[in-house]
């Protein structure tokens, strides 16, 4: 899932990332769940982490902070791979953020709640992070959220659109709230491929 400072559309699911923010700013978290899978070797279901960014007033511009939370449960082995996926060096979507990265804060642990329940998906950190979405009822599909297609997202090209109830972030300096339930939000699953380089 992933909650942001812009208001919902975000202007970078339409503009490929070079759209203007809203602010001046985008801040912005993706929480993840792994189910099931691998990274070279280590087995990494079960592990959640969540990559916190803030970017200019255009995102493709580059000049990204940015920094990763992985939870306390997780093995020394899968927090290496966390960072591996979120790097370049992992090949997978997360690389390519990579090259507008400008200065990565590093990588913390601590206690991740991750929920989803149908069309509400939530996280929280406490005093970290604390970010609710929920998902646009769809107008012509009973019981599915309103979504877009063949967008360029590095978590799925097909994304659930919905709205942040909360939205919280303080982390590796970046700091925003909300909790109007104006800011942009979505959620996917995901189902990643790569090779380290």
């Amino acid at each position: 899932m992933e909650a942001c400072s812009c208001n919902f559309l975000c202007p970078c699911i339409t503009s490929n990332l070079a759209g203007p923010a809203t602010h001046d700013f985008c801040k912005a978290a993706m929480a993840f769940e792994i189910q099931s899978g691998e990274f070279g070797g280590t087995l990494m279901g079960g592990v959640r982490f969540a990559f916190c960014l803030q970017s200019k007033v255009v995102m493709s511009m580059g000049d990204i902070i940015a920094g990763v939370i992985v939870d306390t449960s997780a093995t020394d082995e899968q927090v290496a791979a966390v960072g591996a996926i979120v790097s370049g060096s992992g090949g997978g979507p997360l690389a390519m953020l990579d090259p507008l990265i400008s200065e990565f804060r590093g990588i913390e642990r601590q206690s991740i709640e991750f929920v989803k329940d149908g069309k509400h998906v939530s996280v929280k950190i406490n005093g970290i992070l604390d970010q609710a979405v929920e998902g646009i009822e769809s107008p012509a599909v009973e019981g599915q959220c309103l979504t877009i297609d063949n967008t360029v997202h590095p978590v799925n090209s097909h994304l659930n659109l919905a709205v942040a109830t909360r939205n919280t972030i303080n982390a590796f300096g970046i700091e925003w709230s909300d909790s109007e339930g104006n800011n942009n939000g979505h959620f996917a699953s995901f189902d990643w491929q790569g090779e380290a380089a």
